[in-house]
């Protein structure tokens, strides 16, 4: 991003605070994260940062608004690119973990905002982000019961789910492992695996 944060119009700061965030997320517990490290991240004084957002949640709010927006967009796109329902699969599934490659403090700030107990904006956000990237998932899994390349009895909730599930599976072992590159290593063969749990046809 161009310019120094001190010098950024109002929507390039809101976006360089986003990033911040997402960057801060990939090096430690999310809900560690003060305003006082997102402003000397930036360079900027709280006093400034606070002036494009009032409250930490706000801040979170758009760090949830910039998930949802990039992702469920590379999303689409990538499935209107593939030429079946099952390539579309496939597509998706691996950019599910490009995303997460380049972005590696995302998935710890949608677990964090999963994992608290009070209900807030950013976590129904994050809930919401969960539930449309499972109705597009179940779209793709009909479409392949439609063209015969999954079986007819296929329950695309429950291969949604386990779709979702094997991605976050992935984040969390490379996450243990203290080496999120070893995600794209991992994808191929646990994907392989996915097919034939469920079902494809031959």
């Amino acid at each position: 991003m161009s310019g120094h944060p001190k010098h950024l119009p109002a929507d390039e700061r809101r976006a360089a605070t986003v990033e911040a965030v997402v960057d801060l997320a990939a090096e430690q517990n999310p809900s560690d994260i003060t305003t006082t490290a997102i402003a000397q991240r930036m360079g900027l004084t709280q006093g400034a940062l606070f002036r494009h957002f009032p409250t930490k949640d706000a801040i979170l709010e758009a760090v949830m608004s910039w998930v949802a927006e990039r992702l469920l967009a590379r999303v689409d796109e990538a499935a209107e690119g593939a030429t079946s329902p099952i390539a579309a699969l496939e597509a998706v599934f691996v950019t599910h973990i490009d995303f997460v490659s380049e972005h590696p403090g995302v998935p710890r700030m949608l677990f964090g905002e999963l994992q608290r107990p009070a209900e807030t904006l950013p976590k129904r956000m994050a809930q919401t982000l969960i539930r449309h990237n499972g109705e597009r998932l179940r779209g793709l899994l009909e479409a392949g019961k439609t063209r015969s390349e999954l079986h007819a009895d296929l329950d695309p909730d429950a291969a949604a789910t386990l779709f979702i599930g094997t991605v976050q599976g992935l984040v969390m072992r490379s996450m243990l492992a203290g080496d999120v590159t070893r995600i794209r290593g991992d994808a191929p063969g646990v994907f392989a695996i996915y097919l034939r749990g469920i079902g494809t046809v031959q």
